[in-house]
């Protein structure tokens, strides 16, 4: 990724030398300073590490191949895990450039699904502690403990869980710090956000899980988790403080539970820049995926009927992000877009009838109960048969629902059927794409939720199957919301967002192609959706940061300039009272035990 020197000069230039104030020993035990055995003979005498280092000076590519060996000496998924977690407290730098050369391999060992693993056994495997733990039985300690991270321009994004939906694993309370973390290291990935001025965080509520509860070694509150009023209390105090402290860094809500995801974002969307992976992201991936397939079927955005097999925090999410671009494509309010959307759950396709049963997201999906008199709602074949959907999203957790039957039905009435089952784990997929294809003789346009197998047609020919991966998606709306200093997340800078990822679609040059761009190509992805919720931002007047590029072209490289890359930059040394917070060491996560 080339830098341009023109835009050197902004503070968050990755260009030229990295200024340090640290010297031995010092130096060596601080992660996104290190260099481990690659520093020069020239740092070592001028940082003071003769001795401290064997005498070969490797370079990073020497390194990355030395630790793939190492880690490929590790027999399982966790082992994996836990190397790679003690590569990252050594040397930042390597870890970034390991994983960024071994991407689709080591995806989920880092993050879903044995990030899982490692979550669930966080209080027994605990050496040492990374992130902000704030409980709910020292409120008044929140201020106190974000102050520890640096003043207002030192910190860029934080990640906040309260641990009670992770990772398809549900409620691991204090373990999910560990998601928080996850979460900022596929933005460093994928985008390029500094991992210096990051700060993870999590919202110890205690815990409804049975083992912690009786877990002697478990480090979290030790309690049922608080609800209510309590609660309530506790998160606005949290993002206040937020807030005040660091009014222009980004909020990235993830895995809190079903009561309370949606309802937190939906409170905060309006005061501040935030962002629920979990309702938001999956809905932006989801709508590239459509927006591609749109565009290969030859549907317009503002004519498509779309069913929703699952309505929970997922489904939801996917609903209201189709109806926001519906509405956008269309210029219909966002109230007639949704008309074109119907949910069905478990108690089957919603209905206003059904009132104190539905969660505030589903309620406004609810149809009139005349309009379903005659129709068995519960049937997901009934429901095909009477909406005649261009698109079918599962979200169910139900494996198999879209059966054979389902499938022929709605190709019945459409040219390219678009169906996304999108259920994880695969072996909870609604149906497997080589069904999918078989049944409707090659004319279904797909995407997953979990990686799948190119299938073989009868012709020969070989189509690709795209992976709705959130992973392509918000690290690139959370890079421009960080650049820009965006006041607010809006619903256009996000479908401006979708739009530019449905761009990258290979099946927009090649229709046996993926609907979707591979997590390999992420980085770049990044710029393009960056430059994209940037502009809109300026649109909406919602920047802070003033002096953004007008030209495209322009645009492309200060961004660029501003994404910090996994190399080792010469090292210039500093005094202690001219230096910064990052050249003290004193930055990130691991830095600020030390201010």
């Amino acid at each position: 990724m080339t830098k341009n020197s023109k835009f050197g000069h902004l503070p968050l230039s990755t260009s030229g030398p990295q200024e340090c104030a640290l010297t031995g020993s010092s130096l060596l035990q601080t992660p996104y300073l290190n260099k481990g055995s690659a520093f020069t003979n020239e740092e070592r005498e001028d940082f003071n590490l003769v001795g401290l280092l064997p005498s070969r000076v490797n370079t990073l590519d020497e390194q990355v191949k030395r630790a793939y060996d190492q880690y490929n000496s590790r027999r399982t998924p966790l082992g994996k895990n836990t190397f790679m977690t003690s590569m990252k407290e050594q040397n930042e730098t390597l870890y970034y450039r390991l994983i960024k050369d071994h991407l689709k391999e080591m995806f989920p060992i880092i993050y879903t699904p044995t990030e899982g693993e490692a979550i669930q056994v966080y209080s027994r495997s605990f050496r040492r502690p990374e992130g902000c733990f704030l409980n709910i039985s020292d409120p008044d300690g929140i201020e106190a403990a974000l102050d520890k991270w640096g003043p207002s321009e030192d910190v860029d994004i934080i990640a906040c869980s309260d641990g009670e939906q992770i990772l398809g694993i549900g409620d691991q309370g204090v373990g999910g710090i560990l998601i928080s973390i996850a979460k900022l290291v596929i933005y460093t990935l994928c985008a390029g956000i500094h991992p210096a001025r990051t700060l993870p965080v999590v919202l110890d509520v205690g815990t409804d899980n049975p083992h912690h509860l009786n877990d002697h070694l478990y480090l979290g509150l030790q309690r049922p988790r608080v609800r209510g009023e309590e609660y309530d209390a506790f998160i606005d105090r949290f993002v206040h403080a937020c807030r005040k402290r660091y009014p222009k860094a980004y909020i990235h809500f993830e895995d809190f539970g079903l009561p309370n995801a949606r309802r937190i974002l939906d409170k905060y969307t309006p005061e501040i820049a935030c962002f629920n992976d979990d309702v938001q992201g999956t809905g932006c991936v989801t709508l590239a995926g459509i927006f591609a397939a749109a565009h290969v079927a030859k549907l317009k955005m503002a004519d498509l009927r779309v069913v929703m097999f699952g309505a929970g925090t997922a489904g939801t999410g996917i609903a209201d992000q189709v109806a926001h671009a519906i509405a956008v494509e269309s210029g219909k309010s966002t109230e007639e877009a949704i008309k074109q959307i119907w949910c069905v759950d478990k108690q089957g396709m919603l209905l206003q009838s059904m009132k104190d049963d539905l969660t505030p997201a589903q309620h406004p999906y609810a149809k009139p109960d005349k309009e379903w008199e005659s129709i068995d709602h519960k049937s997901l074949l009934d429901v095909v048969k009477q909406v005649k959907p261009h698109v079918l999203i599962g979200t169910s957790t139900k494996p198999k629902s879209f059966t054979k039957e389902v499938v022929q039905e709605m190709a019945k009435h459409v040219e390219r059927p678009i169906i996304f089952p999108l259920s994880n784990p695969t072996k909870l997929h609604e149906a497997d794409p080589k069904d999918l294809f078989e049944w409707t003789d090659g004319k279904v346009l797909t995407a997953t939720g979990s990686p799948f197998p190119p299938v073989e047609m009868k012709n020969g020919k070989k189509r690709e199957i795209a992976e709705c991966n959130n992973s392509t998606t918000f690290p690139g709306i959370g890079l421009g919301a960080i650049l820009s200093r965006a006041k607010l997340m809006t619903p256009e800078m996000l479908v401006e967002a979708t739009k530019a990822l449905a761009a990258q679609a290979p099946a927009l040059k090649d229709p046996d192609a993926g609907l979707l761009p591979d997590v390999q190509d992420v980085r770049e992805i990044s710029v393009k959706i960056a430059a994209a919720v940037i502009k809109q931002a300026v649109k909406e007047g919602l920047n802070q940061e003033k002096e953004i590029p007008t030209d495209d072209a322009e645009l492309d490289e200060w961004i660029r300039e501003q994404m910090w890359d996994a190399v080792y930059r010469p090292m210039k040394k500093v005094s202690r009272e001219e230096a910064s917070r990052v050249a003290r060491g004193e930055a990130g996560s691991k830095g600020s035990a030390k201010s």
